[in-house]
């Protein structure tokens, strides 16, 4: 009988070490399968990555080109408002000068037109003032006939 159980077990250990070797052969199998897949991988995504490379060079060259777009705008606009800040400070320069020499000048010939109408306002109340009614004319105002 111990020869028995020595055969059985000789005969486990061949199917252990045949299953073994083919665990192994599939091992190599799909390790060499996952070697080729990323080796096309590898070689699928080197363009595109190469393309993301020239894609950002680009971006990166858009982006330049449009800062220095926005800052000669800027400059254009500081220079636009300055000269409009200039020109509303001449205009209204030119509005005081017009105020200071016409518009003065003119309320002073107004109040000097004021001035004469009132004395001859005022000379004609005098002269009014200056004749009484006789009281004949008096009594003729106040019938009512």
């Amino acid at each position: 009988m111990s020869d028995l159980f020595l055969g059985i077990i000789a005969v486990a250990v061949a199917v252990m070490a045949i299953v073994q070797v083919a665990a192994i052969v599939f091992a190599a199998r799909a390790a060499r399968s996952v070697g080729d897949a990323v080796s096309r991988i590898e070689r699928d995504v080197q363009p595109i990555v190469a393309n993301l490379k020239t894609m950002s060079a680009d971006v990166a060259r858009a982006t330049s080109s449009a800062t220095a777009q926005v800052e000669r705008l800027q400059q254009t606009l500081d220079v636009v408002l300055g000269r409009v800040d200039t020109a509303s400070a001449r205009v209204e320069q030119t509005l005081q000068t017009i105020q200071d020499g016409i518009l003065a000048p003119a309320r002073d010939g107004f109040g000097i037109l004021q001035m004469i109408k009132s004395f001859f306002a005022a000379s004609r109340a005098y002269g009014r003032s200056r004749h009484r009614p006789t009281p004949a004319e008096d009594e003729d105002a106040l019938f009512i006939g």
